[in-house]
C-alpha cells in the first residue's frame, strides 16, 4: 500500500494512514466523492465544533519521544521500601521484549471469539492457575481491575450470596491498606451496607453480618493465624474474604487450607512494573460452589468440533454483556495483558524459583540458613539488626515487611534516607519497611548504615547475616503443600524455552500483526508503536504511587496537560484520570451524578434510563450505583426511540436520576436527535 506521508512524519499519517488508493475506493463503493462528503452525511451538523479545538500544535514521534524522555526526567527514581501493596519487581527481559513490549500480544481484541484467540486464553489459564494452586482455591477468574477494586467486588458478592436478607453489616479489618477501605466505602454506600472496621483479635461477629474481609499478611506486614476467626465467622454464616500477597503463599498457608471463601489480591509483584500505581492485574479466587457469582471472566477447558482440546470463555451468563443489570459486576475489559505477563512470570520461575525470591535458602554445615538474597530472608536480617542496634522493632511474625517505632526520631531517618535516595512509609512515629525482589544484601547494609548513623553507634549486618537466622514464621503457618505441579510450570525455565513457549502461543491468536479487527468496540484503542514505547522506561515504571509529590513531578505534568486537553476535547471544566477501565469511568459518572441529587436533596432520584441498545456495562454500572434501571426501547435502525424516551422520563420524572447514552451510538451512528434526547432530561 501506497501512503501519502508528509516528509515531515506527522504522526497521524503514519498511525492512522489509508492511501491515497485505499481512500478513493472506499470512497467509491459508498457513492460519495470525497471525505468531507462522507462527514456532511454521517455527523449532523448542530453537533459539529464551530470553531478549531485550542490543542498545541502536533509533534513528530521523534519530538515526542524527545519531549517525553525530558518530562519523564522530572521523575526523581528513588529507592522504594513502602509496600502498601506495590513493589519491585523484576520483569525478566524475555517476557518484557516478547510480551510487554510485543503488538502481537497487546493489541487484540477480547477474546470473545475462541477459534481467534487460543494462545491468550491458554496465557490467561495459566494465571487462574496459578492463583488458584498458591491461594488453595477450587476456582479462580482470568483478572479484575486492581486489589482494591477486587475486595469492593468480593463485599458485594458476599452480599449477594447471604441468607439472612436483613443483614447489613460486613466487617473491615483495620488493617487492610488505606487505599482498600476507601474503595470498600465508596462501593458499599449505594447499598446500604454498612463497614464496621475493627480488629479482628477482639471483634465478635453476630448474625447481622453477612461477609468479612482481611488481610494475610496485614497493612503492618504482621502474619496472623486467622482460622480462629474464620470459624467464628462461619459459625455465624459470615463468609469470610482473604487479600493475600501471592508471593508470600509460596511460603505461608495458603487461605483455602484455614477456612477462606473468597481470596483476592494483585499480581503486581509477579513482573508487573509499578508504574505509580498501574495498570495490574487483580486476581479472584473463591469455592466452587460459588462459581456462578464470580466476577469476571473465567477462562475453561473444552472440546471443539473436531474433538480436540480447546479453551473458551466460560459460564458468560454471569457477565454484563449478557445479564446487563443482572450481572454480578459491570467488568468488561480486566487488565488481560498484565494478568498474562503475571502468569508467564510464574511459568518462566516455576515453583522453586518463586520460593527462591521469596525466601533463598540453603542446608549448610550449621543447618537451615538463610542467604543474603531475597525478600523473607533480608527483612528478618534486616529486623535482627535494627533490634541489635537498639530500635524498637514492632513486628513480630512477618513476611518481607517490619515495622518500628521510632518516637523523636523519625524526621531525622527521612533525612537521612531522602539524602541517600530511599523512600519509606511513614505513619507518625510508626515507620514501616517493605522488601521485594529488587531488594539487596547491599540495600540492606545501607539502610542499617542509616538508622545507626542517626543513633551514632555502628551496627554490623554481616555479624547478623553469619549467624544461624531462623525463619520467623511458625509452623502453623508454614505452608506444606505442593502448588504449580503442572508441566507448563515447570518446563520453560531457560529463555529460549520460554521464548518458544510464548511465540507458539502467540501464533494461535489473531492480532493486529496479522490484519485489521472488524469488530466495533469501545475497547478497539490503536496504540502506536511510539505511544507504547514510554511505558516500560524506568522512569516512569519504577515509580511507587506514594512516592513524595516532589519526586513525581513528570506524572504531575503528563496528568495536567492531559486533564487540560481532554477538557478541552470533550468541552467539560476539568476530568478525572482515575477509572482504569470504562466501565469503572461509567460508575464514577454515575457516582457524582448519585452526589450531586443528593447534595441538593433529592435522595429519591434513581431512576437511570437506558436504551435496550446500549453496552451491557451501562446497566451494570447503573446497579452498582444503586440506581433503578428503566430500559428506553430502540428502534429498528438501532437509534433510541424518542417517544418512548419521552413517555418514560414523564413517567418518572419525579425520581428520574440520569440517561445512560453511547455517542456515537452502539451501532456507530451519531443519532441527530441526540440534542432534543438530552434536553429532555434536563
Amino acid at each position: 500500500m501506497s501512503l501519502n506521508i508528509h516528509y515531515q512524519e506527522d504522526f497521524k499519517d503514519r498511525h492512522i494512514a489509508p492511501g491515497m488508493e485505499d481512500t478513493e475506493a472506499m470512497l467509491a463503493t459508498l457513492g460519495i466523492n470525497s471525505v468531507e462528503e462522507l462527514i456532511e452525511q454521517t455527523v449532523p451538523q448542530k453537533i459539529r465544533l464551530q470553531q478549531p479545538l485550542n490543542l498545541p500544535k502536533a509533534k513528530s514521534e521523534k519530538d515526542y519521544l524527545t519531549a517525553l524522555k525530558q518530562t519523564a526526567s522530572l521523575n526523581k527514581v528513588f529507592k522504594s521500601y513502602i509496600g502498601q501493596g506495590y513493589y519491585d519487581t523484576i520483569t525478566p527481559g524475555v517476557i518484557l521484549r516478547n510480551v510487554m513490549e510485543n503488538p502481537g500480544w497487546y493489541t487484540q481484541y477480547t477474546p470473545y471469539q475462541a477459534e481467534i484467540a487460543q494462545g491468550r486464553l491458554q496465557a490467561l489459564l495459566n494465571f487462574q492457575t496459578t492463583v488458584i494452586d498458591l491461594t488453595g482455591m477450587e476456582i479462580a477468574n482470568a483478572s479484575l481491575l486492581d486489589e482494591g477494586t477486587a475486595a469492593a467486588e468480593a463485599m458485594f458478592m458476599q452480599y449477594s450470596l447471604r441468607k439472612n436478607q436483613s443483614a447489613k453489616k460486613f466487617f473491615v479489618s483495620r488493617l487492610l491498606f488505606p487505599q482498600t477501605i476507601d474503595i470498600l466505602k465508596t462501593r458499599a454506600n449505594p447499598f446500604g451496607i454498612e463497614l464496621v472496621i475493627g480488629d479482628h483479635l477482639t471483634f465478635g461477629l453476630h448474625d447481622e453480618f453477612f461477609g468479612a474481609i482481611v488481610q494475610y499478611p496485614a497493612g503492618n506486614g504482621e502474619v496472623y493465624d486467622y482460622a480462629a476467626f474464620a470459624d467464628q465467622a462461619h459459625e455465624k454464616n459470615v463468609k469470610i474474604t482473604v487479600i493475600a500477597d501471592l508471593l508470600s503463599l509460596t511460603l505461608l498457608t495458603p487461605p483455602g487450607e484455614w477456612g477462606a471463601d473468597i481470596v483476592v489480591g494483585t499480581s503486581q509483584r509477579f513482573g508487573v512494573p509499578m508504574g505509580f500505581g498501574g495498570p495490574h492485574a487483580a486476581f479472584f479466587a473463591t469455592k466452587d460452589e460459588y462459581k456462578r457469582s464470580i466476577p469476571g471472566r473465567i477462562i475453561g477447558v473444552t472440546i471443539d468440533s473436531n474433538n480436540n482440546y480447546a479453551l473458551r470463555m466460560a459460564l458468560q451468563t454471569r457477565e454484563q454483556h449478557i445479564r446487563r443489570d443482572k450481572a454480578t459486576s459491570n467488568i468488561c475489559t480486566a487488565q488481560a495483558l498484565l494478568a498474562i505477563m503475571a502468569g508467564f512470570y510464574a511459568v518462566y520461575h516455576g515453583p522453586q524459583g518463586l520460593k527462591f525470591i521469596a525466601e533463598r535458602v540453603y542446608h549448610g554445615p550449621q543447618g537451615l540458613k538463610f542467604i543474603a538474597e531475597r525478600t523473607h530472608g533480608l527483612a528478618i536480617t534486616l529486623s535482627e539488626s535494627l533490634k541489635s542496634a537498639g530500635y524498637n522493632v514492632l513486628s513480630k511474625v512477618y513476611f518481607d515487611t517490619i515495622q518500628l517505632d521510632l518516637h523523636d526520631l523519625v524526621d531525622s531517618i527521612k533525612r537521612e534516607c531522602i539524602d541517600n535516595e530511599i523512600n519509606l512509609h511513614y505513619n507518625g512515629p510508626i515507620v514501616t519497611i517493605a522488601l521485594d525482589e529488587t531488594t539487596s544484601f547491599d540495600d540492606i547494609k545501607l539502610l542499617i548504615k542509616i538508622f545507626s548513623k542517626v543513633k551514632a553507634i555502628a551496627a554490623d549486618a554481616a555479624e547478623v547475616f553469619e549467624g544461624e537466622l531462623q525463619t520467623v514464621i511458625p509452623a502453623s503457618l508454614q505452608r506444606t503443600s505442593t502448588y504449580l505441579t503442572h508441566p507448563v510450570f515447570n518446563t520453560h525455565h531457560s529463555e529460549h524455552e520460554m521464548l518458544r513457549y510464548i511465540k507458539s502461543l502467540e501464533s494461535k491468536d489473531l492480532s493486529l500483526c496479522h490484519s485489521m479487527i472488524a469488530l466495533g468496540s469501545c475497547t478497539m484503542k490503536l496504540n502506536a508503536t511510539t505511544e507504547m514505547i514510554p511505558v516500560t522506561w524506568p522512569e516512569f515504571g519504577k515509580i511507587h504511587p506514594f512516592a513524595p509529590a516532589d519526586q513525581v513531578s513528570g506524572y504531575y505534568t503528563v496528568f495536567n496537560e492531559l486533564d487540560k486537553w481532554l477538557s478541552e476535547i470533550t468541552g467539560f471544566a476539568a476530568m478525572s484520570l482515575q477509572p482504569n477501565a470504562g466501565a469503572q469511568g461509567e460508575y464514577a459518572g454515575l457516582m457524582v451524578i448519585r452526589a450531586y441529587h443528593q447534595d441538593r436533596g433529592d435522595h429519591h432520584r434513581n431512576i437511570a434510563l437506558i436504551p435496550s441498545s446500549a453496552h451491557g456495562t451501562n446497566p451494570a454500572s447503573a446497579a452498582m450505583a444503586g440506581m433503578k434501571i428503566v430500559v428506553v426501547k430502540s428502534l429498528e435502525n438501532g437509534n433510541i426511540d424518542v417517544e418512548d424516551l419521552k413517555a418514560k422520563a414523564e413517567l418518572h420524572a419525579e425520581n428520574l436520576s440520569c440517561l445512560m447514552v453511547t455517542y456515537p451510538s452502539t451501532h456507530g451512528v451519531f443519532e441527530e436527535s441526540i440534542i432534543d434526547i438530552c434536553s429532555v432530561i434536563h
